[in-house]
């Protein structure tokens, strides 16, 4: 698992980077105007559109190690592209193509631990990778603010590929993994039949759903929180980037406490905390907009949220068929990002009419919208990880 978690930290290391990065780069250093920030960071959402179902397909069908190889070079790919970008639509484009390789590794990772981890173990596997992604968005707005602030969001970038060569380097050690199953369906015979599968698991249904409108939400405010921090707070980009550290601080401590909380409580405590507690986020920074709030909203969508993905991760892969596993968690993966480029673009729709907090208020709405989502479902019933 080692290795595993040496990758994962490299390609979360870039990821996180280049989404921080992005907002800070298009309104402090091209000076772009809201609804072009949120064009912006939409783009890296579109990759998960692109790529989830294709990726699942290869994840099945490649040998692993191969998988995670060509998603780190994707990764390395886009970020020194981005470096050399001339303006702001080829800034976009490296980012989409840096994303693909995102996706492309989450999806094999989450295919890989079963091989690595027994069943009882899947918990604390997935939460060490998690912690990984955590410890990467913690650090990623400060080192993108402190960047931005001296005109060298470049330099984010910059170390975000040396984040992806960090990846490369983890993955390639991985070298005693088995072969995936045979497959011998076409293609397209095999993406139904892992959608297929989700669409008649009740509780893989009612994840995906959850998913769906939070992530929709989650870009909503990611678009937003930025210009609200500049243009409504009065923050710099520093303390812009200090302030949205309390995501990654949440994920660590939802990480780190993921497994226990398996342990102790229902999985249905956790797959509906995750989205309950991200609906305090918003209330929160429109009725006391500046640093402090901006922080504890951050802070409340890491930790909860963490915690819901530890465990719907744990839930997917015990219930699919190994077989299955990449094309299952591809099409899950299609709800929990591809939506996200959506969330975006609506948010740029309602700053462009109501200003940031309209944007803000938007991503409460579809916070609202996962937990009630997940509070009618098969979810709020769940006492024990199925065996």
């Amino acid at each position: 698992m080692r290795h595993l978690i040496l990758g994962a930290a490299g390609i979360h290391a870039a990821d996180q980077l280049l989404l921080a990065a992005l907002p800070l780069i298009g309104g402090v250093v091209l000076h772009l105007e809201p609804q072009a920030i949120a064009a912006l960071v939409a783009m890296p959402g579109f990759a998960w559109l692109i790529a989830s179902l294709p990726a699942g397909v290869l994840v099945d069908r490649w040998p692993r190690r191969r998988v995670l190889l060509l998603a780190a070079g994707l990764t390395l790919g886009g970020l020194l592209a981005a470096m050399l970008a001339p303006d702001a639509r080829a800034l976009g484009l490296a980012a989409l193509l840096g994303s693909l390789g995102t996706v492309v590794f989450v999806l094999a990772a989450g295919a890989t631990v079963p091989v690595l981890a027994a069943r009882e173990g899947f918990a604390g596997a997935n939460a060490r990778l998690e912690l990984a992604r955590a410890g990467a968005s913690l650090l990623a707005p400060v080192i993108a603010g402190w960047c931005a602030a001296r005109g060298l969001g470049m330099l984010a970038l910059g170390l975000g590929a040396l984040g992806a060569m960090a990846a490369l380097g983890g993955t390639a050690r991985l070298t005693t993994l088995p072969p995936p199953p045979a497959q011998h369906a076409p293609i397209l015979a095999g993406l139904k039949e892992g959608a297929l599968f989700l669409a008649r698991q009740p509780l893989l249904r009612s994840v995906f759903g959850c998913a769906l409108c939070w992530n929709f939400g989650f870009f909503a405010w990611l678009a937003a929180a930025v210009p609200f921090a500049l243009h409504v707070a009065g923050l710099s980009a520093a303390e812009t980037g200090m302030a949205q550290a309390g995501y990654g601080f949440g994920m660590i401590l939802g990480a780190a406490l993921a497994p226990w909380m398996l342990r102790q409580a229902p999985p249905a405590l956790v797959l509906l905390g995750g989205p309950g507690i991200s609906v305090l986020a918003a209330p929160l920074l429109i009725g006391a907009p500046g640093a402090p709030a901006l922080a504890i909203g951050a802070f409340l969508l890491g930790f909860g949220p963490m915690q819901w993905a530890i465990a719907q991760v744990s839930l997917r892969q015990a219930v699919t068929p190994p077989a299955l596993l990449g094309r299952v968690g591809a099409s899950l993966q299609l709800a929990i990002y591809g939506v996200r480029p959506l969330g975006a673009l609506a948010s740029g729709a309602a700053m462009a009419a109501w200003g940031p907090g309209g944007g803000i208020a938007l991503a409460g709405c579809a916070f609202l919208a996962s937990f009630l989502v997940s509070a009618f479902s098969p979810l709020a019933r769940l006492r024990a990880m199925p065996g």
